[in-house]
This record gives C-alpha cells, sequence and structure tokens, in this order.
C-alpha cells in the first residue's frame, strides 16, 4: 500500500490545542497545582491567531470578504500578526493601525507579514482622532470593499475561545480545574474561556489580571467608568482606557492588578525556571498568581490554569533588553539574579 504524505495544507491547520504545561519550580513554594495553557504554540506564537482565523473565516460565511478585499484591525501586535497571517493564505490585503507602545520587534514582524502598519501614540483617549481606535475606522471608512475586525467590540473575538480555549482547558484537565487565572485586554480570551467552563462547572472561579493605569478593575467592582484612574503603563495588551463590550464582566469573579516591573520580572523569571520563553502578559498573569498565592487563595486541592498568551521573542527590545529594563528603572544593578555576566574570550 502506497504511503501518504502525512502534511498539512497550510499553517492555518495549526491554529488551535495548545499544550497545558504544569508550572513546577516557579511554583515550588505555592499551595496547589499549577498549569499554564502556552499559547505560543500557535503558528502566530500567540492566543490571537484563533479570534483572526474565526472572525475572519465568519465574515466569509456571510460575504462579506472575496478574493483581494482588505482586513483593517487595532492592534497591540499579536492580533495584527496573526490576521496578516491568516491574510496572506486566503489572499486579503491587510492594514493594521499599532499602539506605538507596541515593541519594535512587533512592528517589524507586522510589516515583514505584508502588513500595511499605521503606528498610532499609546497615551491619548480612545476617542481622540490619532488613537488607533479611531485611525482604524477611518482607514475602514476609507477603503473601498474592506472589513474592520474590532475585535474589542466584536462578539465573535469571545466566541473564538468558548469555541476552542474553554472546551480545551475543560478536556486537558479532565474537568479538575478550579481557578482561571488570565489576563484581560480586549476580554475576549478570558470571557470566551470562562463562559464554557463555567457552563461546566459553575464553581470555577474566574480571575482577571489588569494593569495599574487601566480602569478594569474597578468598573468590575462599582460599575463606574473613572477616568482617574488612566495614567501610561507599559504593558502590552493587558488592561483598556476604555471598556470593550467583548469583556463579560458578569462571568469574571475578580481582577487582580500588576505592576509593570513586576511583571517583566516575573516573565525572565519563568524562562529561567521553566524553560517556557514567554512574553510581558504571560510575566502579568504569573504574577498574579504569586500575588494570589500570597493572598491563600489557593488550597492543596487547586488546580490552577494560567493563560500565557504569546511568546518571547516579540519582546526582545523590551523586557528581555537589559538597556530597556534599565530605562525604565526596573532593573537593580546589584541583583546578581538579573545581571547577565557576557565572557569574551581573547
Amino acid at each position: 500500500m502506497e504511503n501518504k504524505i502525512k502534511a498539512y495544507d497550510n499553517i492555518l491547520q495549526l491554529v488551535g490545542n495548545t499544550p497545558l504545561v504544569k508550572l513546577n519550580r516557579i511554583t515550588k513554594d505555592f499551595t496547589g497545582n499549577f498549569f499554564a495553557k502556552v499559547e505560543a504554540f500557535n503558528p502566530g506564537h500567540s492566543s490571537k491567531d484563533r479570534i483572526a482565523i474565526h472572525i475572519i473565516e465568519e465574515a466569509e460565511r456571510k460575504g462579506l470578504l472575496t478574493e483581494g478585499s482588505t482586513v483593517i484591525e487595532t492592534t497591540s501586535g499579536n492580533t495584527g500578526f496573526s490576521i496578516a497571517m491568516v491574510s496572506i493564505i486566503k489572499g486579503y490585503d491587510c492594514i493594521l493601525a499599532v499602539s506605538s507602545k507596541s515593541s519594535k520587534d512587533k512592528i517589524d514582524m507586522l510589516r515583514s507579514m505584508g502588513a500595511k502598519v499605521h503606528v498610532c501614540p499609546a497615551h491619548v483617549s480612545a476617542d481622540d482622532p490619532r488613537s488607533y481606535y479611531q485611525v482604524a475606522k477611518r482607514l475602514h471608512e476609507e477603503t473601498k470593499g474592506s472589513i474592520y475586525i474590532n475585535q474589542y467590540f466584536n462578539e465573535l473575538n469571545t466566541e473564538a475561545h468558548y469555541k476552542s480555549t474553554g472546551p480545551e482547558i475543560w478536556e486537558q484537565t479532565g474537568g479538575q480545574i478550579t481557578h482561571l487565572v488570565a489576563c484581560s485586554g480586549t476580554g475576549g480570551t478570558i470571557s470566551g474561556t470562562a463562559r464554557f467552563l463555567k457552563e461546566q462547572n459553575p464553581n470555577i472561579k474566574i480571575i482577571g489580571v489588569d494593569a495599574y493605569g487601566s480602569v478594569l478593575k474597578k468598573y468590575h467592582e462599582t460599575g463606574d467608568f473613572d477616568s482617574n484612574e488612566i495614567y501610561p503603563y507599559r504593558i502590552e495588551g493587558l488592561g483598556k482606557n476604555l471598556i470593550p463590550s467583548a469583556t463579560d464582566f458578569d462571568i469574571i469573579d475578580e481582577f487582580i492588578k500588576v505592576t509593570d516591573a513586576e511583571s517583566a520580572h516575573t516573565a525572565r523569571e519563568i524562562s529561567r525556571t521553566e524553560g517556557i520563553f514567554v512574553g510581558y502578559t504571560s510575566g502579568a498573569a504569573m504574577q498574579a498568581l504569586k500575588q494570589l498565592d500570597e493572598l491563600g487563595t489557593f488550597d492543596k486541592d487547586s488546580n490552577v490554569v494560567a493563560i500565557f498568551p504569546d511568546h518571547g521573542s516579540r519582546y526582545m527590545s523590551k523586557i528581555y533588553s537589559d538597556k530597556w529594563m534599565e530605562d525604565q528603572g526596573f532593573l537593580n544593578t546589584n541583583s546578581v539574579e538579573e545581571t547577565h555576566e557576557i565572557q569574551h574570550v581573547k
């Protein structure tokens, strides 16, 4: 019998089914069992592959996209890369409005994937015409035959994770998950995953991770949008200066805030202790686990899943650059742990 070639038709068939990996050394003093959903194993190296393919294929199904159409999006980098990747395979043009807070690595990657990139100032209000939200809207209005993904206000963002990430975690934990800890930006990942998990077991605790300088935690607790909470911060893809409709606040049990500096150091620590090279928001999720453990949130029977959204290669000029860390005031130069000695052999 003739052997068949075992190959995928294209890169998009590799989206999803990312591994669940037990955390060992970094959690050795914690109470409970801790696991990371490592989304960097997606072909575009982030969880955003899931929403890019789901939203674009829904647009195709509805007849909104035909070959040569243009896909437009607002992104801090990862969604843009995923959309550019899907657009290449499906024959669409891609235009991205990107926050200036995004790392140079991310912006260079987007351009290398054939996207037209408009870099917009990060620290302006959401309704400012220079903001990446407003620039994307304007580009959509000006570009005939385009669709605007609009991940912050697109229910398909949430649905993508309801249909994929949630079922995967439920199956991978054998239904034994007790806590989900996930960063909240657009809110699609945490909301969609949580919705599926809560349907299986309403006792699962859903904990969102927010940034200082973002409005999400206070809005969740009070229902008030407090613009006084907003100030510049460095973590990309976490927190917001608006309230995304893709976030289902009712399904999230609580939010915990993390700092820029601690999240950066914790990302480095994951890489050094677990050998998983992670991005900034993964560091934020792990930092949240540390704080929650200190608060006594977990017991010996807790099975805690943290979503690690992306790969460390997108942050070489940021959290993995000693110079950048020092420029932000994040590096204690006397710290043995954070000093990297390079020996030059003559």
